[in-house]
Parts: C-alpha cells; sequence; structure tokens
C-alpha cells in the first residue's frame, strides 16, 4: 500500500467553456460553471493528487461527495480546483476541497475516495454487470 502524507496538496485549473457551462436558461450571459462539472473537477484534482502515489494497479473511486457551490463563474472565466489530504485510513481517502474563481471562492467542502485494485474492481463491476470475469 502507498504511502499518501498528511497534508498532500494538489491544485488544476480549467477555463469555463460553454462545454461545462449550464445552458437551460436560454440567456447567454447566465451560462456559469455548470455544479456537476464542479464537482467533475474537484474529484479529478483530488485523483490525480494522488495517482502518482499509488502502485501500478491501483486507482481511487468517489464514494462520498459533500461540496457547497457558493458562487457562479462566468463563461471564459478560468477556476482553480485544489485538493488536500486530511485523513488516511487504510483504504479511504478524506480530501478537503475548494475551487476559485479570477474573484473568489466558488466551492468548499469535503471529498472521500477509496483506493482500489482496478482488475479486482472491474471485476466486481463485470459480475454486476452479468458478464464474464477475467
Amino acid at each position: 500500500m502507498a504511502s499518501i502524507p498528511l497534508g498532500f496538496r494538489h491544485e488544476e485549473s480549467t477555463l469555463v467553456t460553454s462545454e461545462i457551462a449550464i445552458d437551460f436558461m436560454g440567456i447567454e450571459d447566465a451560462r456559469v460553471l455548470a455544479t456537476p462539472h464542479l464537482v467533475w473537477h474537484l474529484e479529478m484534482a483530488c485523483r490525480n493528487a494522488v495517482k502518482p502515489l499509488l502502485d501500478a494497479s491501483q486507482d481511487t473511486v468517489g464514494t462520498v461527495v459533500n461540496i457547497k457551490h457558493l458562487a457562479a463563474t462566468p463563461l471564459g472565466m478560468a477556476v482553480r480546483f485544489a485538493a488536500e489530504v486530511v485523513a488516511v485510513d487504510g483504504r479511504r481517502l478524506e480530501f478537503r476541497v475548494e475551487a476559485f474563481d479570477e474573484q473568489e471562492k466558488v466551492a468548499e467542502g469535503t471529498h472521500e475516495r477509496f483506493i482500489v485494485d482496478m482488475e479486482r474492481f472491474a471485476n466486481r463491476v463485470r459480475a454486476k454487470a452479468g458478464r464474464p470475469t477475467v
């Protein structure tokens, strides 16, 4: 099992584009970063933080998401996603997450991920789907 230090931090950034902005209001100026994409980017910041520390056969899967989307980020603005490891309990990892656009904090919360052996995980999914396991 990999050693994942408490306090380990990772950041990633993205630009809010039409592909990750809401489009259901019908007003172009009201298009902002969609909450599902915000959550996805925070999850990926956590995953990407620890992935280099894991064995080659391992990855992580999300198990708990507790995010407050605090402010809207318009099209064309950059967003920075920060993840910090705050707890490690065997294969369970807990992160403090935050997101900031160019003007303010736009999200905060916690996220939990679980370290899995990729082949064993894939076999469980195959079995659940009624497909042959490897």
